[in-house]
């Protein structure tokens, strides 16, 4: 299996790129997914995913539902969370079945090291889909890299989220210090949005599809730019070691945000984790559904590339596959 392909300037919308990278495995879906409901696994599967106007609780809510269409003995629960540090916590912790993370985070949390005192046991279902790290500021603002930050406040998201803690690091790559060159704020969306057009911030870090609506709000009012992140890369993937091996540089498409240019920023592979103690048969249909129902679980308004298809969703680097979902894909390739 090969990864994604690296990214272009404008680059293709899932439902496409599904098209070609699955044909196979999505010919007679239908049929599939009757002959597997018949058999199929029961109880209930909580997934916790993100903020509830995010694109994580967006594709939580999509996958609850085509997995009750595809396994009507099983229900889902869609656990809303601050991202994916709270959703790797709330695994260990026993309150949810499967969550999203960013593959750092999740890469973190297997192997024991910062933001978790220790090592976290996880499984994965696969590489869903990619997020896009978004650093907005007001149009109209003198700020065009993270170094103009200094003196400034930002918001880096929700204290639990992914997008936090990569949020720091980039402060840092860039040369300022959280709390001294730059103050951090930690602000849900909503908090931020607000924030944003009253001016007590001048920047907000998220992480998630493109185009995400807490910035496509704040593009009609007061007006936003995105900062270029990519050349920031090279030294963040240095300081990550491994873990950085799930970020790249990507491309936020001109038009995105009502009048913004192209952008080059930073890509950040995102899995969906599980409990090793997920039950097998639970896990392999989570995998059929990702597989089968593919096009089906793209949160509407996005436009970006993701990562949901046939080569790249057993590309989970660090995280092994659950048994599971190994059978699964086993079985969906012949």
């Amino acid at each position: 299996m090969t990864g994604p392909a690296r990214p272009t300037t404008r680059r293709t919308v899932l439902r496409a790129a599904l098209g070609a990278a699955g044909t196979g495995l999505l010919a007679g879906s239908a049929a599939a997914d009757a002959r597997h409901a018949d058999r199929g696994p029961e109880g209930l599967v909580r997934i916790a995913t993100g903020e509830t106007d995010g694109f994580y609780a967006a594709f939580g809510r999509l996958l609850a539902a085509q997995v009750t269409a595809a396994y009507p003995r099983l229900s889902c629960e869609v656990v809303n969370s601050e991202g994916s540090v709270a959703n790797v916590r709330l695994l260990r912790a026993r309150r949810a079945d499967v969550a999203l993370a960013l593959s750092d985070i999740a890469w973190a949390a297997y192997g024991g090291t910062a933001p978790f005192g220790r090592r976290v046991p996880l499984c994965a279902i696969g590489r869903v889909y990619e997020n896009y790290v978004q650093l907005a500021v007001r149009a109209e603002a003198p700020l065009h890299t993270v170094s103009d930050l200094a003196g400034r406040t930002v918001s880096l998201g929700a204290p639990a989220s992914g997008g936090a803690v990569l949020g720091d690091r980039l402060l840092r790559v860039a040369g300022l210090t959280p709390g001294t060159d730059v103050q951090v704020r930690h602000l849900l969306m909503p908090e931020a949005a607000r924030a944003m057009r009253a001016g007590a911030i001048d920047a907000l870090l998220v992480a998630g599809g493109v185009p995400l609506p807490v910035l496509s709000g704040l593009d009609t009012r007061p007006g936003i730019r995105l900062l270029p992140l990519s050349g920031l890369l090279p030294r963040l993937r240095a300081g990550l070691g491994p873990e950085g091996a799930g970020l790249e540089a990507v491309t936020v498409p001109a038009g995105a945000y009502r009048e913004t240019p192209e952008v080059s920023t930073i890509g950040v592979a995102n899995l969906l984790l599980c409990r090793p103690g997920l039950p097998s048969p639970v896990a392999a249909a989570l995998t059929h559904v990702l597989v089968r129902r593919a096009t089906r679980l793209v949160p509407a308004p996005a436009l970006g590339t993701q990562f949901l298809d046939a080569r790249s969703l057993i590309s989970t680097g660090a995280v092994p596959l659950h048994p599971g979902a190994v059978a699964a894909y086993r079985e969906l390739h012949g």
